[in-house]
């Protein structure tokens, strides 16, 4: 907020001119960078040591000179050493100077979020800077500043970040460093070894705490992350589109972000499976079905004497001995491939024991050699052999008696029925893979042998994972730990959670407890009323959300049949074009088409889901989970609701998609 008052006016002065000296040293870092690259290339140093030191230096240049323009910092603590400039990265003159701006997540940030009146922290004033919106980093874009006298009990947000947090949607997803609050905070600097669940009410911000916790990990455990890596995972492209500038705004340029689908594809997605067969595809009883349907290849009782030549000798082993190799092996339970060299190396043991016996020296030439010999190979291809993920599950799919077998039990006849190809491929490398068919692969594969997995996985909208979806992303944080966030109200999905003990369990991580995040800084009071009586009919138990925001419309727009829905929407569209932000029409799936041609007869051009800066934009409602606009027209709740299973769930994400105004443009009598 701008103000005559000259003390306000000598304040921005001075921290305009503070902002200009952070840009010079910025560019002087920037620069300082790229010359120790270009020097780094002659250390005296071994090859190794040379190379790491090179890839470091390259990846600290690469990341400022990508890091995007905007302000430098945007809040200050004075403190009785002196003040601290916040901002999202660490900046100073040189690596020995005190810092011009300190990085938000180093801990002595930590007081610009918690400290109170109450609990001051050290802290006497904490101050909040106002930037103009779109601000590409120019000074004197700093319009405004507001002061909280802790030390004379002033506490609260303030106009600033009121301001920010409500200020229009419009390109991709923005960073919340500067408007984090206390219980998203405590959340985002949980230790590395914890696995966090969140539990946030539309608008609370769990996506951006996700990845702000990201970034911390990144800051403060660099070499773990390097080493281990770290996944973001999102519910889809449009979704990873939308978020994709937030860790790069935060100085982090090199994580992965990516879908499940994309990270198990083993094959393009071709196939469709009925909603029958993807709900028993999904369900936990099938990785038994899997276990049994691979181990169920190992056969002890299809040992036979083995003979192998060595030299002039030719060694035997019984195959009542190789039956008792092959049954010890699979007794303990290794992964398929890890169990098949097992009993490759107990064979030749038993082989070289007999050598040694008779005074004969075997060194490890002899036992390469006689490892990889014809007939300990074909033996091993009898008892143990080997096998594809693709022939397992193909095998499985397509032939009646095999599922009969393995699913005996744990699948009744309806569910095999369901499950099984309609019409099997001549191979299964002629098979058209379904989503589901890939989950089923991942399992197999990680059966087979234990798959590298990442340091940290972020995984969003967690409440739509299926079971098997949890167990393929368990495997990939099998050493490591998880974020996860989710809404189980926003579950779409026909196997979309109830209960977030279930989901961890999946996970692997059952004592992680949720975390609730209720309160709203994104969805207006005026929506969140109108959600939570759709709330109570989703038979789910979370609480109803809350807004810190006392603003927002909503508008009901009735007509008298269907056939004049178009019209009103196009009529909804123009009054929202005259106001400031981002525009979303949602409409059920299959009525995407017939509202996009109204829109362009009348004149307007529509961009989709795939474009954030489109204005309008048409928005199939499955496909807009994750997203936010302005400007809400949703068309015909009623056929939402009606397009799926839990339609009303779909529903209850379209509403909260509203920054500000919700339009509701209907002939049918509305669901809630």
């Amino acid at each position: 907020m701008t103000s005559p008052d000259p003390v306000l006016r000598d304040a921005l002065t001075q921290e305009r001119a503070h902002h200009e000296r952070c840009r010079a040293a910025l560019a002087r870092m920037v620069d300082g960078a790229q010359e120790h690259v270009v020097t780094g290339e002659d250390v005296s140093a071994s090859g190794a040591d040379a190379e790491v030191l090179g890839f470091r230096l390259r990846s600290r240049a690469k990341e400022l000179r990508e890091l995007p323009e905007g302000p430098l910092f945007f809040g200050r603590l004075d403190l009785a050493e002196g003040p601290l400039h916040i901002g999202r990265l660490r900046i100073s003159a040189h690596p020995a100077a005190p810092p011009l701006v300190v990085d938000w997540r180093a801990p002595v940030s930590r007081a610009f979020y918690q400290a109170t009146a109450h609990d001051p922290q050290g802290v006497t004033v904490r101050r909040r800077f106002g930037w103009a919106p779109g601000s590409r980093g120019d000074s004197a874009d700093l319009t405004g500043l507001e002061d909280e006298h802790l030390a004379r009990g002033e506490s609260g947000a303030g106009r600033i970040v009121a301001r920010e947090i409500e200020r229009p949607r419009v390109g991709p997803m923005r960073d919340i460093a500067a408007t984090i609050q206390p219980e998203q905070d405590d959340l985002v600097r949980a230790a590395l070894a914890d696995s966090v669940c969140v539990q946030g009410a539309p608008g609370t911000g769990k996506t951006a705490v996700g990845l702000h916790r990201a970034a911390y990990l990144l800051y403060t455990h660099p070499r773990r992350m390097r080493r281990g890596g770290l996944l973001v995972l999102g519910p889809s492209r449009v979704f990873l589109g939308y978020i994709a500038e937030v860790l790069p705004a935060l100085g982090e340029s090199g994580v992965r972000q990516s879908t499940l689908t994309q990270e198990i594809a083993r094959h393009p997605v071709t196939g469709t499976d009925e909603p029958a067969a993807a709900v028993v595809k999904h369900d936990a009883r099938m990785a038994e079905v899997l276990r049994r349907a691979l181990y169920g290849r190992v056969s002890a009782s299809a040992a036979a004497d083995l003979e192998v030549p060595d030299g002039s000798l030719r060694r035997r082993l019984p195959a009542g001995e190789l039956a008792r190799i092959v049954a010890g092996v699979r007794a303990e339970e290794p992964p398929y491939d890890t169990g098949r060299e097992r009993v490759r190396a107990r064979i030749v043991r038993c082989l070289q024991d007999q050598a040694e016996r008779r005074g004969e020296t075997c060194g490890a030439a002899w036992v390469r050699r006689t490892g990889r010999a014809r007939p300990v190979t074909a033996c091993l291809d009898a008892v143990w052999p080997r096998v594809r993920p693709e022939e397992v599950v193909a095998g499985l799919l397509a032939d009646p008696a095999a599922l009969a077998e393995a699913a005996d039990g744990v699948l009744d006849a309806d569910e095999q029925k369901a499950v099984r190809w309609p019409r099997p491929p001549r191979s299964w490398r002629s098979a058209r893979w379904s989503a589901a068919d890939l989950v089923l692969l991942d399992e197999v594969a990680g059966l087979l042998d234990r798959p590298g997995g990442y340091g940290h996985v972020v995984v969003d909208e967690a409440q739509d994972l299926s079971p098997m979806e949890c167990r393929a992303i368990a495997r990939r944080a099998a050493f490591g730990s998880l974020t996860v966030l989710g809404d189980l109200a926003q579950g779409t999905t026909p196997w979309a959670a109830r209960s977030w003990h279930t989901v961890l369990g999946h996970l692997g991580r059952p004592d992680a407890a949720p975390a609730e995040l209720t309160t709203g800084h994104r969805v207006p009071q005026a929506v969140v009323g109108l959600t939570n009586r759709l709330l109570g009919r989703l038979d789910v138990a979370v609480p109803a959300a809350r807004s810190s925001r006392g603003d927002g419309e909503v508008t009901m727009r009735r007509v008298a049949d269907a056939g004049e829905v178009p019209g009103a929407a196009v009529a909804a569209v123009r009054a929202a074009l005259g106001r400031e932000g981002s525009v979303g029409v949602i409409v059920a799936d299959a009525d995407a088409g017939r509202v996009r041609a109204a829109l362009a007869a009348a004149g307007i051009t529509a961009g989709g889901p795939e474009d954030p800066a489109a204005r309008p934009a048409v928005v199939p409602a499955g496909e807009v989970k994750g997203l936010e606009y302005d400007h809400v027209i949703a068309v015909e709740p009623a056929a939402i609701a009606a397009a799926e299973e839990r339609g009303l769930n779909r529903l209850y994400v379209v509403l909260t998609r509203a920054v500000s105004r919700l339009d509701v443009v209907h002939a049918r009598p509305l669901p809630f």
